[in-house]
């Protein structure tokens, strides 16, 4: 039994090393080289752990954690949507659920069945944890693209109007964060990065 649930859990881990090769549009900041998922799922959940105590309600952060850290495992079998794409939604599609039964499901089952609930519940963005991990998930490429002279903004034209609509669901997890995102907004528009 043990045994079995071992290798199925290697081959998981082996598995979703294949995160690293998914580049991201985002830059590392104040870089050009692009980010991969999975440093973006690393930084997310290090921003989790220390802004913790900006979450708009009491949050269970092993849950935030675990959620930003298999978010984007399913992207493995997707690719990555860039977030103003202007051809493909990016909201939770048919391939994203394949991939998740797919990817999670080669771990034993309660252990499958967890990581999918999880990756659900990141997804509806519904519960406090959802809504603060989703927080970070909208602020770190904010962040990015500030340092970087607008970088994604720029490179592909994307409006203010644009940028302030997709991270304004910043607010329904963090108002602190909010508020600090509104600055860097504006701040970028005076610098003419935005």
């Amino acid at each position: 039994m043990h045994s079995d649930n071992l290798s199925k859990q290697i081959n998981f881990i082996k598995e979703i090393d294949k995160i690293k090769y998914i580049q991201r549009r985002t830059k590392l900041f104040n870089s050009n080289r692009h980010e991969n998922d999975a440093e973006h799922s690393w930084h997310l959940a290090m921003m989790a752990i220390v802004l913790a105590e900006h979450s708009n309600t009491p949050i269970d952060i092993l849950k935030v954690i675990k959620m930003v850290l298999i978010h984007d495992i399913v992207e493995i079998d997707t690719g990555d949507v860039f977030l103003h794409d202007t051809t493909l939604n990016h909201t939770n599609t048919e391939a994203e659920t394949i991939a998740a039964k797919r990817i999670f499901g080669l771990l034993p089952q309660e252990q499958a069945e967890e990581l999918i609930s999880i990756w659900e519940e990141f997804e509806a963005g519904q519960t406090n944890e959802a809504k603060f991990a989703k927080s970070m998930d909208r602020f770190e490429p904010l962040l990015q693209n500030a340092s970087n002279q607008g970088g994604t903004w720029a490179e592909y034209n994307v409006s203010y109007d644009k940028v302030f609509d997709t991270a304004k669901g910043i607010k329904k997890g963090s108002e602190t964060i909010w508020n600090y995102t509104e600055n860097l907004l504006n701040e970028s528009v005076e610098q003419g990065i935005l």
